[in-house]
């Protein structure tokens, strides 16, 4: 296991990784000099605006399948059915 050093306004802490973490941390670096904090502080705004888009997301299916339910379950429609 290896301990990454996360440096945030000059408080520092250490958080266990394991070697698996580590290396998809290594991976995902936009550049070689990024640091883990800068990599993690990234990583999080990145996951923050997807979890807001599907909110959105599901907000706008919510509407969708109301307003589709209002137009689709009526009784013109089924008298039309079985003419």
């Amino acid at each position: 296991m290896y301990l990454l050093y996360v440096s945030y306004m000059s408080d520092v802490t250490t958080i266990q990784v394991k070697k698996p973490a580590l290396a998809e941390l290594k991976e995902v670096k936009q550049y070689p000099r990024q640091t883990y904090s800068e990599l993690i502080l990234e990583l999080t705004r990145v996951y923050k605006a997807c979890k807001m888009k599907n909110q959105y997301d599901e907000f706008l299916h919510k509407i969708q399948q109301e307003k589709m339910a209002e137009l689709w379950d009526n009784k013109e429609d089924e008298d039309w059915e079985n003419a």
